[in-house]
């Protein structure tokens, strides 16, 4: 059982007036050593597609680099709108089918952003006329499998393009019929899943004969390992804030049906267990990074979209009904969960020396070391990887055990979501400027680092061939990874970081025609098994430059620090008279 407590497998404008909100200096900058005022930025909201002139990718370059000198002053950037910064970026649906630049134009947009566009409509998947979703890979050289499916987390990227677009139509569609096939029983040999749990994917079957279209969705009775996808729900909840973020159409998420979804989701995984811990608990294979990669307990991939998940939902969720008592089981999970991810996920110099003499079996409210962790099991790898001045959240924490490899995905969700602290997410962002090479390489981005070798991977994978070293979720690099980097990377701040790994990516990642990942300790080698036409890596290449242009598209994603969640450290109430 997947999913149970013990293996959890009218659009707004911003109008341009001489005072109010014209901006007159570059959206990044700031007095403060280039940190952004998040919370101003949370609040615009880009313009409906209209063809006007483009944002000169030029000047936005120069400004976005910090200390270098302009050859011309640069141009003001009063309200950076959605239809400059798209008009810049070329996207057909909006003016034309053939997808080329308009000659007028004052400079050309890098050729990536037609062949980008061009392959994402390719991959559309409509239901009865009605565009639903793209499929996960149209590699003309390859079996289909189950790659001509609609996967829920693939069709995140693809979604967020079109929201910034204009073209929300394709989201909503999505998230409807996501929701519809939540709601039908749900079997994985002879045994029911609960009520909530979304699909990893859904097929459409067309019959040209009786004119009929039929949808067929996976729980998980397909996927390697027969593991539930716990991923799902979370990423329905977070793309509906966004839908709703980018329209301001709030009728889809007050739909009864949309709010007693979000509350079945909050079900199973706020459920009470044996596991103490505020932390989920997933198995191994329930989210992006799968294929029995040791990532079993308490991933921090899960943890972080959890927390995006339960704080989407809190921004959402009507407190009519049921709604009251979910709210209020949100906020308490919020807090547990933010304390405990911040003080023992959290890894830096001086918290690795004070893993490093850490004193074994302790017992009573007194002990150092909770979890009981030997200090001889700390990798030997981690002491030369990590620098004086940065840090990250790590792996996995449980009893005597901690994982400390670099999962990027959960990383860049916990800026996002803010369960990183703005001290963290500097820390973060330290740490890819430091380690650049071993977690970026030449193709950005490694999904973990480092890889598993040896006695270890034979031990963890199974002898798994497609997951060997430096290969698939085995730290392979993922391009797909380079939207999320860019929305933290604008987020903390830093997006010099994501400018820097987009060029790289432009380099080759078309000439190779999109690849699910590549292989090799640098990213150099297209994936052996690697799909070509992979629809995430060619919609996260796009969101990630629509995002770095239009830094006001950060908004449909982003979430600003809540400042209830310090909790003071407090002795257990266990033992307290």
């Amino acid at each position: 059982m997947p999913f149970d407590m013990y293996s959890f497998p009218r659009p707004l404008t911003l109008e341009t007036t001489s005072e109010g909100l014209k901006r007159t200096t570059d959206p990044y900058a700031s007095g403060d050593n280039g940190s952004i005022d998040f919370g101003k930025l949370m609040d615009i909201k880009p313009r409906p597609i209209q063809t006007q002139y483009s944002l000169d990718e030029r000047s936005l370059n120069d400004i976005i680099s910090s200390g270098l000198s302009s050859p011309r002053p640069p141009r003001q950037m009063e309200t950076v709108k959605s239809s400059e910064c798209l008009e810049a970026l070329l996207s057909p649906s909006i003016r034309s089918s053939v997808g080329t630049p308009r000659e007028h134009h004052a400079f050309e947009p890098h050729p990536m952003i037609a062949d980008a566009w061009e392959a994402l409509r390719k991959s559309v998947v409509t239901f009865r006329s009605k565009p639903v979703g793209t499929i996960a890979a149209l590699d003309p050289t390859e079996d289909s499998l189950n790659y001509n499916q609609v996967f829920v987390r693939d069709f995140v990227p693809s979604a967020l393009a079109f929201l910034m677009n204009g073209e929300p139509e394709i989201v909503k569609n999505f998230l409807l019929k996501a929701l519809r096939l939540q709601s039908i029983e749900k079997r994985i040999d002879c045994f029911t899943l609960g009520e909530g749990v979304m699909p990893a994917s859904f097929k459409v079957l067309h019959d040209p004969v009786r004119k009929t279209d039929t949808m067929i969705a996976d729980f998980g009775e397909s996927a390697i390992g027969r593991v539930a996808p716990v991923d799902s729900g979370f990423w329905w909840i977070i793309l509906l804030r966004a839908y709703t973020k980018s329209t301001g159409d709030h009728t889809l998420a007050d739909m009864a049906d949309c709010q007693r979804g979000m509350r079945l989701i909050l079900t199973l995984c706020l459920a009470d267990g044996f596991d103490t811990f505020p932390t989920l608990l997933c198995a191994d294979g329930c989210c992006m990074v799968d294929r029995r990669m040791g990532i079993y307990g308490y991933p921090i991939e899960i943890q972080s979209l959890f927390f995006m998940a339960l704080r989407s939902a809190k921004s959402l969720m009507k407190p009519e009904g049921e709604g009251k008592e979910f709210l209020e089981r949100i906020d308490k999970r919020l807090h547990a969960l933010s304390f405990h991810m911040r003080e023992y996920f959290w890894l830096d110099h001086v918290q690795l020396n004070n893993i490093y003499r850490f004193k074994t079996e302790e017992y009573s409210h007194t002990a150092v070391n909770k979890f009981n962790v030997i200090p001889d099991s700390i990798p030997d790898w981690i002491f030369d990887f990590l620098p004086l001045k940065g840090g990250f959240f790590i792996g996995n924490v449980s009893p005597a055990r901690m994982d400390f490899r670099w999962f990027a995905i959960g990383n860049f969700m916990a800026i996002l979501s803010s369960l990183a602290t703005s001290e963290q997410a500097s820390a973060i962002m330290d740490l890819m400027e430091e380690r650049w090479e071993e977690l970026v390489g030449d193709m950005p981005l490694k999904v973990s680092y480092p890889a598993m070798e040896g006695h270890e991977w034979r031990i963890v994978t199974g002898c798994d061939p497609k997951n060997t070293r430096w290969s698939y979720h085995n730290a392979g690099s993922w391009p797909v990874i380079l939207w999320m980097l860019t929305a933290a990377c604008i987020k903390a701040g830093r997006p010099q970081i994501a400018r820097r790994a987009i060029e790289q990516v432009e380099t080759r990642l078309s000439k190779d025609q999109w690849p699910e990942y590549y292989d090799g300790k640098l990213g150099r080698y297209v994936g052996k098994q690697a799909r070509k036409f992979q629809t995430w890596s060619i919609a996260g290449y796009l969101v990630a430059k629509m995002m770095l242009e239009d830094p006001s598209h950060l908004g449909m994603i982003g979430l600003e620090e809540d400042r209830k969640m310090k909790p003071q450290l407090t002795r257990s109430a266990s033992w307290t008279a």
